[in-house]
């Protein structure tokens, strides 16, 4: 039995076939295209990712089909780990979003391939995200 959700199961098993690190950066810019994108008009303090070495914006939204993750970045690999996470993460409750654990990304064998500031933003990233889904919460 796998340990993620299928969807991001699928996601695990295609990046860790991959041959090698530069195989892994082209597959993050595939899915850098796939993300619900911010306008420009949304980049605001609100949607910032403090401590993200890129500039990059996330805006959290839960409706009736769960959780929903719009974001943008001026870099092509940190958008395509927010496209991934929204792919994780869509449909969730709140409560599902804060229990969610970061781990995917380094089963991807993509975290050994960045640099240190690249994870500690998506780490970031992922943190502000749970944060928002707290607040969400009450």
């Amino acid at each position: 039995m796998n340990k993620w959700p299928n969807k991001i199961q699928e996601i695990i098993d295609e990046f860790s076939d991959a041959l090698d690190q530069m195989e892994r950066y082209e597959m993050l810019f595939e899915y850098a295209e796939e993300i619900d994108e911010l306008d420009k008009s949304e980049w605001t303090n609100k949607t910032r990712v403090v401590g993200c070495q890129s500039e990059a914006h996330v805006l959290i939204e839960f409706g009736e089909n769960g959780f929903h993750l719009r974001g943008s970045s001026d870099s092509q690999i940190i958008q395509g780990l927010m496209a991934i996470t929204a792919i994780a993460l869509e449909g969730l409750t709140p409560e599902e979003v804060t229990g969610f654990s970061p781990n995917f990304v380094s089963e991807m064998k993509v975290l050994e391939t960045l640099t240190p500031n690249r994870a500690n933003g998506f780490l970031n990233m992922f943190m502000r995200i749970q944060d928002d889904a707290r607040e969400m919460l009450g």
